[in-house]
């Protein structure tokens, strides 16, 4: 008698809803890798936990509406500037008293400071119409220390790691059913020092998703700005053994033969590579 299979694998996937840096750039040379701000959402099992909250959440919020049933779930930010939470407002189901929302910040505390009233101050005049209040889902706000590991469900651990960042940033390594993926965004690291604590916290993931917003020929220009580059993306992953790097927040002045040359690049550097595009689903 032949030995029974064990349990299938839980589905943990990866789904990008936006994938720009800086600001949304819309328009015929973005068409294919998209041009809304930072969105990923995370499905493990029958979780949904939601990354950022850039213009690509709005397209997220039709999507959850369009399945028609009550919506539970976790927005884990990165941090508060404005390309990571601009979609916020426009979030279909916060409209909705059927819908559950627990939203976190990692980098706030260390500078006395607390998500709620940072999202109340966007959501008001003379910048918003409607105040934060005016989100008839039922809503629950909660700050940590990055370096903390979040358990947002059993069986889900979030390992988080503080970035180098303006105003801080919160990396983010998704555990679960025995498998892990780190999102890494915004970092600035320095040139020809790669960063151990990244190399330690990505080590033994299925991929890494990064912040490759330059390149390292233009990334002297922009130092002090926040941002990485895709080739320290490759760095890390060749260094930690992690076998694909996605890269991700990419600039607004890269159009699609941009990216495409990139992703050739990066190929040619790590065989895993991946550019992110909006819509793109990956299984971890």
């Amino acid at each position: 008698m032949a030995e029974s299979a064990g349990p299938a694998p839980r589905k943990f996937q990866v789904r990008f809803w936006g994938v720009r840096g800086t600001i949304p750039c819309p328009g015929p040379d973005t068409l294919r890798y998209g041009g809304n701000t930072s969105c990923i959402e995370v499905i493990c099992g029958e979780r949904h936990l939601v990354f950022d909250a850039g213009t690509g959440i709005r397209e997220l919020g039709k999507f959850y509406s369009a399945k028609g049933c009550a919506v539970d779930a976790h927005i884990f930010l990165t941090h508060t500037h404005i390309d990571h939470i601009n979609g916020l407002p426009f979030f279909r189901p916060a409209y909705s008293s059927e819908n559950c929302f627990s939203l976190w910040a990692g980098h706030l505390l260390a500078q006395g400071q607390a998500i709620k009233p940072v999202l109340q101050q966007l959501m008001a005049a003379p910048f918003f119409p409607v105040p934060l209040d005016g989100m008839q889902a039922a809503w629950s706000f909660h700050d940590f220390r990055a370096g903390e590991v979040l358990r947002p469900h059993e069986g889900i651990a979030l390992h988080t790691l503080p970035l180098n960042h303006p105003g801080g940033a919160t990396a983010y390594r998704i555990e679960f059913d025995g498998r892990a993926v780190a999102i890494v965004t915004d970092t600035e690291h320095v040139r020809g020092r790669p960063d151990q604590s990244i190399i330690e916290f990505i080590s033994g993931c299925e991929f890494m998703v990064y912040d490759s917003t330059y390149t390292d020929e233009i990334f002297p220009r922009f130092k002090g700005w926040g941002h990485s580059t895709w080739q320290e993306g490759v760095r890390l992953c060749k260094a930690a053994a992690v076998p694909r790097l996605v890269t991700f927040h990419h600039d607004p002045d890269n159009g699609d033969d941009d990216l495409d040359r990139i992703g050739e690049l990066a190929r040619q550097a790590l065989p895993g590579a991946l550019v992110a595009r909006e819509g793109m689903v990956l299984d971890v």
